[in-house]
């Protein structure tokens, strides 16, 4: 099943500031693009460190001076990052293990390519019930499990995916909970399928086989 990955929810147009960022023109910008935070990149475009409008109240107290401050004394560092190929669902874990509000999406070579924010995952994990319902369907039941989107009855409210009907094996039911747990946006599964058959060795990483079904 498709994951979701930062690099489809990140902003890409991001403006970058140096380590000789004066103070001034990173107030300018958080103004001007109405954002709270800005990545630190070095001459290779390497992310060194995270500037955010917190760290242009406490500067005084940081540094105990007054006078113009530039990023590379004013920035968080090291930089908490994450790549565009790791998934929506680490990234949310990420911001919400460190208590930051976003988070520089950077390449194999740690150079900036984006950033990805609270705002952005949201965006994933509060989607519509009709949006989730159908990829159950889609998804699960019939790309996985090899099911008419008719057998089994889907119904989601805030969220939370309501699984009922009868399947043939033990081991269908176990995939459909799993699988449909680990859609971005799914909150939690309640699970009232029953089943015809119990199949106690079925890996539950397979789709069942029914392949004489088809020529």
């Amino acid at each position: 099943m498709k994951r979701r990955v930062v690099g489809s929810v990140m902003t890409g147009d991001v403006v970058p500031a140096r380590d000789s960022t004066p103070r001034a023109d990173l107030e300018r910008w958080l103004a001007e693009y109405d954002i709270s935070g800005l990545p630190v990149v070095d001459a290779d475009d390497k992310v060194i460190g995270v500037v955010s409008a917190t760290d242009l109240r406490r500067a005084g107290e940081r540094t105990g001076r007054t006078g113009p401050l530039t990023t590379g004394e004013l920035m968080s560092a090291p930089a908490i990052t994450i790549r565009a190929d790791d998934s929506v669902v680490r990234a949310a874990r990420v911001l919400t293990e460190r208590g930051i509000e976003r988070l520089p999406v950077v390449d194999e070579e740690a150079r900036l390519v984006g950033i990805v924010t609270r705002r952005d995952l949201l965006r994933i994990f509060l989607r519509p019930d009709a949006e989730l319902r159908d990829e159950v369907l889609d998804e699960v039941m019939v790309r996985a499990l090899w099911l008419s989107p008719q057998s089994v009855d889907v119904v989601v409210r805030g969220g939370v995916v309501t699984l009922s009907g009868t399947l043939e094996h033990s081991g269908d039911v176990a995939v459909a909970v799993q699988m449909t747990r680990q859609i971005d946006g799914v909150l939690g599964v309640v699970n009232r399928l029953t089943h015809r058959r119990r199949v106690t060795h079925r890996p539950a990483d397979r789709a069942p086989d029914r392949a004489s079904h088809h020529v």
